[in-house]
């Protein structure tokens, strides 16, 4: 014999044993080293057949086997399948267990595979963000019916202050309704209790202050109860509740084009719609306060709701400046806000994906950036033919929905100081310019829109773009 060779599967010659003859055995003209090619061995005899249990055993159990990183969890596998040692010596052919283990530990290649993925936490509700755009329009529909907008003057500017006061104060409202929603329900109606009267009394005194007494302000009047009524709902989730408010209002108003209700008629259903909002927005808080108070609650400062009380007022205002002329270009921006809380719920699930996939902050932020990238151009894309549908110039309009989106984006993961201090300086500065006998015109509106929206972008890039943003 040459010399000694691993006699298992896998070793030696492709399992061929070679054997030098002696010297004076071999006949003239013949070789003088004869190969013998062995059967394949296994580890306790046996043969290799296409028909191996043990291959079929490894078939059947590859997807099982494959992640496994050490062969003792096969054998965790093998005995959780009820593999007895009489059945592995009788069936399999190997001595025990841990030798089985082995053996198909070996056979079967490692392979690992992602984990599925997990629910989506920011999956966003469809119908509940629809209803919400729909929400924030339908309520224009009043002013179809009382005419007091109609005829301008002192009357549409005592209910524009209400408004703004009462956007202003409602989002001030929200934002700490949430904070103290995050303690209990309790508090939450409590909250709104004290909050949603008393903004609803300061914009009814500012809309008659500007408009002086007569219709103008008991309209005033009942434009901020029912804007804080519906902010109570949607604050609590009762969107519903609030679209079924609206019935006697848009039924009226859609019947307008044939039939002429009469004074008694375009008064009676704004005011139902109203009284049914308030009877609303009371059921639902009388029933936040049912729930049991949590005790030694520290409730959160004043301060911290008043960024998006001054967000809420510059928003408006930049509003009105970008829709003047074009009433019609302010519904599309309103009903567009409903598919951009649905972006905003789809940026933060797409984030929290991008942060799994990511292996690096470089890489995650360049996917933050394609994901924000994505999610606005979707939002303002539809604005361009809705503002050409109206008549009003796409450019301002674009512009403002981008800023809006961005600042309702950064409000969301809690940073308010910064968009309040870039759109309200963008709204003064417009209505400075207006106050100077300079009103802006539809270019300077895109310019200064535009450039709030590029300065917000780039906040949202680089704050949002780290990854303890969405941790």
């Amino acid at each position: 014999m040459s010399g000694p060779i691993p006699l298992e599967p896998g070793g030696g010659q492709d399992d061929t044993l070679s054997l030098r003859l002696a010297a004076g055995t071999a006949s003239a003209g013949s070789e003088t080293t004869l190969a013998l090619r062995l059967p394949r061995i296994g580890l306790v005899g046996r043969r290799s057949r296409t028909d191996d249990p043990v291959d079929r055993l490894a078939a059947e159990l590859a997807d099982r086997i494959g992640p496994a990183v050490h062969a003792y969890e096969v054998a965790a596998l093998l005995e959780s399948e009820g593999l007895t040692g009489e059945r592995i010596q009788r069936q399999y052919g190997h001595p025990d267990l841990f030798s089985l283990a082995e053996d198909l530990f070996r056979k079967v290649p490692r392979s690992f595979p992602e984990p599925p993925s997990p629910p989506d936490p920011w999956a966003p509700d469809h119908v509940r963000c629809v209803l919400r755009g729909a929400l924030f329009a339908l309520p224009a529909l009043a002013y179809l019916l009382v005419p007091p907008l109609q005829h301008g003057g002192r009357e549409a500017q005592g209910l524009i202050a209400a408004a703004l006061l009462s956007w202003a104060w409602g989002q001030a409202l929200g934002h700490r309704t949430h904070l103290r929603l995050a303690v209990g329900t309790h508090e939450a109606g409590r909250t709104l209790l004290a909050g949603a009267p008393t903004g609803a009394l300061l914009a009814s005194a500012v809309g008659a202050a500007v408009a002086g007494t007569g219709p103008a302000a008991l309209f005033a009047a009942a434009q901020s109860c029912y804007l804080a009524a519906a902010g109570v709902l949607l604050v609590l989730g009762r969107e519903r509740v609030l679209l079924a408010t609206l019935v006697p209002v848009t039924a009226g108003a859609a019947a307008l084009p044939w039939w002429e209700p009469g004074p008694p008629v375009r008064t009676g259903l704004p005011l139902l719609t109203l009284a049914l909002a308030v009877a609303a927005a009371g059921h639902a808080v009388r029933g936040t306060l049912k729930a049991p108070p949590v005790p030694d609650v520290r409730r959160p400062p004043l301060r911290a709701s008043v960024p998006y009380g001054l967000f809420g007022l510059a928003a408006g205002v930049l509003v009105l400046w970008v829709g003047r002329g074009h009433t019609l270009a302010v519904v599309v921006l309103t009903v567009s806000m409903g598919p951009a809380e649905w972006l905003l719920y789809r940026y933060r699930g797409l984030s929290v994906a991008a942060l799994r996939a990511a292996t690096t902050p470089r890489g995650f932020r360049l996917r933050s950036a394609a994901v924000l990238t994505g999610c606005l151009t979707a939002y303002v894309l539809p604005l361009i033919p809705g503002a050409l549908l109206t008549g009003a110039d796409a450019l301002p309009l674009v512009a403002l929905g981008a800023t809006l989106w961005t600042a309702l984006l950064l409000q969301a993961f809690g940073i308010g100081r910064l968009p309040a201090a870039i759109c309200c300086a963008v709204a003064a500065g417009l209505t400075a310019a207006h106050l100077l006998n300079a009103p802006p015109a539809p270019l300077t509106l895109a310019l200064s829109c535009g450039a709030a929206a590029v300065l917000l972008i780039g906040c949202a890039l680089w704050l949002l773009g780290r990854p303890t943003a969405h941790a």
